[in-house]
């Protein structure tokens, strides 16, 4: 059986479709298919390319999935059901566009920094964008201005967005341009409405805020990558309500923050762990102003395994 190579563009756990040369074939998983080296729960992923075949004998006319291609680069997070396995959101990422909100609903700062964590351990490009601008009050807004300023700093783009009213979706556009480009946020940040309002033609499905708790409700089920008329693809995720990071050693998670990086070299102990040792140059920065307390406070909950959702939300 001749095999072909193609784009996974959507997976639904047991089902994958997969993209060759503008059409898209149904494929499953042959037999008992494991990746290597990588203990995830789903072997595939939206934006791998693999191999697969067809099995004349099968009368359902299925694709096969007979190997999969080396990955550049992947996002994944810990596996809601099980504390030691990863769940790899996307594959072959060009570009992140991380999207938050400052109201209905308020992303966790611990949630962007520990995204931000796992862009950056695969040295994928991330942007971040500020969603529902015309929903910000004053505060908000300085708020806003606050984080941005602190990310761009340490070199992440920012961008100010209205799916609503369309402010800042030219920029965001060119930016995802012949691009393979990941949305990622928790739900009911807006991800989807921004999607529709750069390709109307999808149609993807929006929903609104539950008042109960402010949180977004799920309208996105699986990760599913799309075309873009203007040359790229879109690879729209599901809402995350947590981002939970395993397999990191404590003394390495400093080096996915860039600000800390760039001062290791300068602290006493080479492992140092930026908590209590002497003579630690990020603790210095920290006391000066010159990190941000709240990236170092996450930094500390993500080395101690603590929950995103901290109590407090503080600009300190």
């Amino acid at each position: 059986m001749d095999t072909q190579e193609g784009i996974v563009t959507k997976t639904t756990g047991k089902e994958y479709t997969v993209l060759r040369e503008n059409e898209c074939y149904a494929c499953k998983l042959k037999g008992q298919f494991r990746i290597k080296g990588i203990k995830t729960t789903n072997p595939i992923a939206v934006g791998d390319h693999v191999m697969f075949t067809f099995d004349p004998l099968n009368p359902s006319n299925d694709g096969v999935i007979v190997d999969i291609c080396p990955r550049k680069n992947y996002i994944y997070r810990k596996s809601v059901n099980l504390s030691k396995i990863t769940h790899i959101i996307a594959a072959n990422i060009d570009s992140a566009f991380l999207i938050v909100s400052l109201t209905d609903p308020k992303t966790p700062l611990g949630f962007i920094d520990r995204f931000l964590v796992s862009a950056e351990a695969f040295r994928i490009a991330t942007t971040i964008v500020f969603n529902k601008y015309d929903l910000y009050s004053q505060e908000d807004k300085i708020q806003a201005q606050r984080l941005a300023d602190v990310y761009q700093k340490i070199h992440y783009p920012c961008l100010f967005t209205s799916a609503r009213n369309g402010m800042g979706l030219d920029t965001l556009t060119n930016a995802m341009k012949n691009k393979v480009s990941l949305f990622c946020g928790q739900s009911g940040v807006g991800k989807s409405s921004i999607v529709n309002s750069i390709e109307p033609g999808l149609h993807l499905k929006t929903g609104e805020i539950s008042q109960y708790n402010e949180k977004g409700k799920h309208t996105t089920t699986f990760a599913q990558m799309h075309a873009l008329n203007m040359g790229g693809y879109i690879i729209d995720t599901p809402g995350i309500k947590e981002f939970g990071l395993i397999e990191y050693k404590k003394e390495e998670v400093c080096h996915y923050f860039p600000e800390m990086l760039s001062l290791q070299n300068q602290c006493r102990f080479s492992n140092c762990t930026h908590t209590h040792e002497p003579d630690c140059m990020v603790k210095q920065a920290v006391e000066n102003g010159d990190i941000a307390l709240w990236r170092y406070n996450n930094y500390l909950a993500i080395i101690n395994s603590e929950d995103i959702n901290r109590k407090e939300w503080t600009l300190k």
